[in-house]
């Protein structure tokens, strides 16, 4: 199934609406209807739709029902869901992606943006698809090459070859599905995961951790596609209720992930964990302290936080080298593991090198 040819379920009471946003999608899309939530969940389960527009207020089962069956249900858990409804409040919406939908809008919506949101949604929903596929079959690969007799030695060899790169090529195409939710370009990652490889060089780690760290750094907020985009993209500083959600990204970057014997995955699951993590325990999400806190991912904090703070955002203009420096060393002991602080100090010139290598 490719986005053209999605199967897209509109569950509203109201046939105008129904008309309405059937006018708004692309010809290109498979429409299918249902006007109640018992018909929503009938058809969801007959016809397993690729995306579901669903309504709020509808008589008998409302939509917040029927997502939350859905979402319990394993077969049909992984369908996007984005409520289009009159409720504007923000508990409502609150309540919705508590309930698992990908996204909250309200009607009437603009055409442009509920185009974008759906074809949006439609290729994380198919990206998530292919990654698990491969990773299955990644994983199934690993152990009928453990199986081998020593006579095949020399084929486990070659193939491990490929299957590292093949390893290599999923996180890349993995870390791009979270750039395309967030405002951060591909640079980003390049820049703070070669930052990342400079700081442990020179702090002395093994050429081994130095490119498992590089290779899984990358992937620090691929958990950033769990995160709706009224919160991913809002331009403004978060509230209460849209910060504890922001904070959930490392947790659902680390299940993206998953735990595995491969050493380089096994790295991108800590990275992803405890990149927010801080050295005094303020951080989140478990408020690891010191040396609880993975090495890697004290070693990412760093170059995370120096390429945001010298990054132009949509919120505020890049700072210069000498102001994030100033504030990498003012967190020393803090924010950050003040042994890493000399080695960040030691790799700077190579890291502007980097940054200005990979300019936006």
């Amino acid at each position: 199934m490719t986005e053209k040819h999605s199967k897209i379920l509109i569950v509203d009471d109201d046939p105008n609406n129904i008309t309405t946003m059937a006018g708004v999608l692309p010809d290109d899309y498979q429409l299918i209807v249902a006007t109640n939530g018992l018909e929503a969940l009938e058809t969801i389960s007959s016809e397993q739709p690729d995306l579901v527009l669903l309504d709020v207020t509808m008589p008998g089962m409302d939509g917040y029902e029927v997502c939350r069956q859905l979402k319990e249900n394993p077969v049909t858990c992984e369908i996007p869901v984005i409520f289009l409804t009159a409720l504007n409040e923000a508990e409502d919406e609150q309540k919705g992606l508590e309930l698992g939908a990908v996204d909250y809008m309200i009607k009437p919506v603009n055409p442009a943006i509920l185009r974008t949101r759906v074809k949006t949604h439609l290729a994380l929903y198919y990206q998530t698809q292919t990654l698990e596929q491969q990773t299955k079959i990644l994983e199934q690969q690993t152990r009928a090459l453990e199986q081998q007799t020593r006579t095949l030695e020399q084929q486990v060899a070659e193939r491990t070859t490929d299957l590292v790169e093949t390893r290599r090529q999923i996180i890349l195409r993995l870390s791009r599905a979270a750039e395309y939710r967030d405002n951060d370009t591909g640079n980003h990652v390049i820049r703070m995961s070669h930052y990342a490889r400079l700081i442990a060089q020179a702090g002395g780690q093994d050429e081994k951790f130095v490119e498992l760290l590089y290779n899984a750094a990358p992937m620090h907020d691929v958990g950033k596609i769990g995160i709706p985009d009224n919160i991913l993209l809002k331009p403004g500083k978060l509230d209460s209720a849209e910060w504890t959600t922001m904070c959930q990204h490392p947790a659902i970057g680390a299940k993206i992930i998953g735990q595995h014997q491969d050493d380089l995955l096994q790295m991108a699951y800590v990275v992803a964990l405890a990149h927010h993590e801080k050295w005094d325990g303020s951080g989140y999400p478990n408020q690891l302290k010191g040396e609880e806190i993975p090495l890697a991912a004290r070693i990412v904090a760093i170059s995370d936080v120096f390429d945001a703070l010298t990054s132009d955002r949509p919120y505020k203009k890049a700072w210069s080298i000498e102001d994030a420096v100033r504030v990498i060393e003012e967190g020393s002991g803090q924010h950050f593991d003040p042994h890493w602080i000399p080695p960040f100090r030691a790799a700077l010139p190579e890291i502007v090198r980097i940054k200005e290598e990979f300019h936006e």
